[in-house]
């Protein structure tokens, strides 16, 4: 079972960006489904810090393009990075404070957060750099 399918509203349709947004979500799913198997909270807190760890990698190279190529909204874009980065940080800590993880929400909140980001920020820093 996916915790996100991907949808074509994620498309900007430049191949390349497509693609490593689909291995992206690709990876969420994958983790989730191995989640989805966790037979310890070892393995809960393994899924979130390994999430966080490969979104973190992407952002990081998105970066370092809109650096390289002076983009105007670079600072813009990076806090929006941060955002989704910083309720990654909140649920692994919610978690190790014993608090319950609704990890169907938490999909919701990225597939939510995916939609908006691609079709908005990505969209246009493709354009711009393109």
């Amino acid at each position: 079972m996916s915790l996100i399918e991907w949808k074509e509203q994620y498309s900007l349709g430049v191949a390349e960006v497509d693609h490593e947004h689909r291995e992206l979500i690709a990876l969420v799913n994958a983790l989730y489904e191995r989640l989805g198997q966790a037979k310890s909270d070892a393995d809960v807190a393994e899924f979130l810090g390994e999430l966080y760890a490969r979104i973190s990698a992407h952002f990081a190279l998105e970066e370092r393009l809109m650096r390289d190529n002076s983009y105007d909204e670079y600072a813009d874009h990076k806090a929006d990075h941060e955002r989704l980065l910083d309720g990654i940080r909140d649920l692994m800590d919610d978690y190790e404070d014993g608090v319950y993880v609704d990890v169907e929400r938490f999909g919701k909140r990225l597939d939510e957060w995916f939609s908006e980001h691609f079709r908005t920020r990505d969209a246009r820093l493709h354009q711009k750099i393109s």
